[in-house]
Order: C-alpha cells, then sequence, then structure tokens
C-alpha cells in the first residue's frame, strides 16, 4: 500500500490559494478516481476536488476555512488492496485460461480525398445607374451564389438612408 498525496490543484494562471470550503469525505472514508473529496472557493470560482486515485482517506491536513496555497498537499490516500481481516481466509476466484481466437483478416478500405475546387471569382461592378456600395464580402458572396448585379441592385437595403 502507498500514500497518495491530494494536492490542492492548480485551477487559473492568477490564482494563487483556495479556501476550503467542506470535506465530503473523512478520514477512513473509502474514495474512488475522480470523486469529489472536497469544495474549495477562491476570488474567482467556486470547484469541487476529485480523487487523484482510488482508497482510503488516511490523514486530511487542512480544516474548513483555512487558505491553502495552490499545490500545498491536502489530504493523504492510502492506495493498494485492503488487507483482509485475520478470521476470514482469502479466497481466490478459479482461473479461466484465455481462448484463443481466429484472428480476422483486416479490412483495408481506400478512401479518396476529394479535390477542392477553386474558382476566381471576379467582383462585379455596377453599371453606374445606382449609388450604392457593395463590401468584397458582398460581391463575392453575390457571384458565389450566382447573384448578377442586377438583381443585387434591386434588393431594398435596410440600413440607414
Amino acid at each position: 500500500m502507498a500514500l497518495v498525496d491530494l494536492v490542492m490543484p492548480k485551477l487559473g494562471e492568477s490564482i494563487m490559494e483556495a479556501t476550503v470550503l467542506k470535506w465530503h469525505k473523512k478520514p477512513g472514508d473509502t474514495v474512488q478516481m475522480d470523486e469529489t473529496v472536497l469544495e474549495i472557493a477562491t476570488d474567482k470560482v467556486d470547484s469541487e476536488v476529485p480523487s487523484t486515485a482510488a482508497g482510503v482517506i488516511e490523514e486530511i491536513l487542512f480544516n474548513v476555512n483555512d487558505v491553502v496555497p495552490i499545490g500545498t498537499t491536502i489530504a493523504k490516500i492510502r492506495t493498494g488492496a485492503a488487507e483482509a481481516p485475520a478470521s476470514q481466509p482469502v479466497v481466490s476466484a478459479p482461473v479461466k485460461e484465455p481462448v484463443a481466437q481466429p484472428i480476422q483478416e483486416a479490412v483495408v478500405v481506400e478512401t479518396s480525398q476529394p479535390t477542392l475546387q477553386t474558382q476566381n471569382y471576379k467582383p462585379q461592378t455596377s453599371n453606374g445607374n445606382t449609388n450604392r456600395f457593395y463590401s468584397p464580402l458582398v460581391l463575392n458572396i453575390a457571384a458565389s451564389e450566382g447573384v448578377s448585379m442586377t438583381e443585387l441592385e434591386n434588393i431594398p437595403g435596410t440600413g440607414n438612408e
């Protein structure tokens, strides 16, 4: 069995410390990997701290409302197989031998890369009958959608007059 340190995680670039709000586990409690162990608060965010290992909480090093620097060990988790009580014999499950499975042939799928077709769009110019300005983006969209300048000029504007 090994002891794993649960460290106050880095929560942001400018955050240097966090306050312990609530412990969800106490010494002696079993904890699973990524299970919430405690809640913390910073000046920017409240967060939950998950367990970094599966095991038993061995020791809690800070109390509620303590301010803890980032990177400091806040608890210790004992990992590894739990010891069986001396009165109960350890019984192992029967070992099953692996059964060989036939190997299937690999299927090779060839995919072709779609070719990128580029078109050179020429911005359409107005015939001078209107006093409208069309941005290059509008002209390119109109050209790609097949909208002629005549059709574009017949679209009523919705902006400032």
